[in-house]
């Protein structure tokens, strides 16, 4: 059997045929509805499970600790998801502003909750309690309602039942702040309909469970070897710290194996992920695919973190390109490099500061800004980055990139280090902005 096969085995017809031949009455009982039945009742159990889980997290804040308040903040919290849906739903019904701006209107009723935190006293009462938890919960569930409104927005939310809404938006699958497998239109598109094709997203899923698997091992390898006891390469935000006095070829190999462990990390958490929605028969696009094999900025970025790009093309990208269509029709450049400062930019700033959500809730919304100051300057050279990339790749006319091994293999290393170096501003460290600026030098012999 050749390489090739045996990695995509998923979509050997044989391989398919034997599938079903094993689970043959096993597949044909899980039919579709079957299948969200069983993600709905684990989303609702997810939807128990990590509300009290967060406030105990956050048992240091005047949260819902006792069970009559964790039981009300559980409520409240499908009570929102379910107020969202009727707003979906019946998306022509609602006031003209909101038909308009819906995202908008969405993340000013959060942040209108936040100002009522903020006006309010610690003590004010088991009221507040409530609204600090959801202030706190939902950042997660903020881009999911969002997702659910766009589909209300194209006209699709009114025939989906609530039921299955809850599988997106309470997602038993896992995930982060941003949704894998994006809304219910996404994985309504995805869904298999027959025998065949749940058996291929099947196998298809285990393909990413074991890549995922081996992708975990694979990091250990790495920690093991160039992070292990005798340090043979420091981790990125050690030698950060060190600003202008970090080893010059240590920086530079860490630089990259940051780059390698980052791709790695990503790809392990989402191959679980997304394996799981495709043994349950949404098979969907994977989060990460291939990113180092990118010859291109704007591939890296559509291949390292695809259902986070999706959000960010969704919400920011897609409505300024569109909503400035007429406004800057004679000048297509600027109105590209708006858009893409609006997503990789103002977007990404913005997801971030609303992933601090426990700071915010409190009211210190300076300090969150202020802690993300050194991503502040990574944003904004990733979308100088992308937008450079794209005006390239539209400079080509559709050309192909220059033939050879060689010339593929400079493009990628090209990508590489594009993304290695401006991850100096985005590794997680205390280091003040100066000293990341410090080692950045210090790589050019500016030290």
């Amino acid at each position: 059997m050749s390489i090739n096969r045996l990695t995509q085995f998923h979509e050997d017809p044989v391989v398919i045929a034997w599938w079903q031949a094993r689970l043959g009455t096993a597949l044909t009982w899980c039919t579709p509805g079957r299948r969200r039945t069983a993600l709905a009742i684990a989303a609702v159990v997810a939807g128990v499970i990590r509300p009290v889980r967060e406030m105990a997290r956050a048992d240091d804040l005047p949260v819902p600790s006792d069970w009559l308040g964790l039981a009300s903040l559980v409520l409240a919290l499908f009570a929102i998801l379910w107020l969202v849906y009727q707003a979906a739903a019946h998306f022509r019904s609602l006031p003209a502003s909101v038909r308009r701006h819906p995202q908008i209107s969405l993340h000013l009723l959060y942040w209108g909750g936040l100002a009522l935190l903020w006006l309010t006293v610690p003590t004010a009462g088991a009221w507040r309690e409530l609204l600090l938890g959801i202030a706190i919960i939902f950042p997660y569930l903020i881009w999911r309602c969002g997702y659910l409104l766009l589909s209300g927005q194209y006209g699709r939310a009114a025939s989906t039942r609530f039921v299955d809404q809850i599988i997106p938006l309470w997602p038993a699958f896992g995930g982060s702040n941003t949704p894998y497998g994006k809304g219910l239109d996404y994985l309504s598109k995805c869904e298999a309909r027959s025998d065949e094709e749940l058996a291929r997203s099947q196998l298809a899923g285990i393909k990413l469970v074991i890549l995922g698997l081996l992708w975990d091992a694979a990091m250990t390898l790495m920690e093991r070897t160039f992070y292990g006891p005798e340090n043979a390469i420091p981790r990125l935000d050690q030698l950060v710290a060190q600003g202008g006095q970090a080893p010059f070829l240590a920086s530079w190999a860490s630089l990259y194996c940051e780059l390698v462990w980052q791709v790695l990390r990503h790809a392990a958490h989402g191959h679980v992920i997304i394996g799981t929605l495709r043994l349950f028969g949404f098979n969907v696009f994977r989060n990460t695919y291939k990113p180092l094999l990118s010859e291109s900025i704007l591939e890296f970025w559509n291949r390292y973190y695809y259902y986070f790009k999706e959000l960010m093309a969704n919400f920011f990208f897609l409505p300024t390109f569109t909503n400035l269509g007429t406004r800057l029709r004679n000048w297509p450049r600027l109105r590209l490099l708006a858009a893409v400062f609006a997503a990789a930019f103002v977007g990404n700033m913005y997801y971030h500061l609303l992933n601090m959500e426990t700071l915010v809730a409190q009211g210190y919304v300076f300090e969150a800004v202020y802690t993300l100051r050194s991503r502040f300057f990574y944003c904004f050279l990733l979308a100088i980055g992308i937008y450079v990339s794209m005006r390239r790749q539209q400079s080509r006319g559709g050309k192909p990139l220059a033939a050879g091994h060689l010339a593929r293999i400079g493009r990628i290393f090209g990508v590489w280090t594009f993304f290695a170096l401006i991850f100096i501003w985005n590794v997680r460290s205390s280091t003040p902005f100066l000293a990341r600026v410090d080692f950045f030098l210090s790589l050019f012999g500016f030290a």
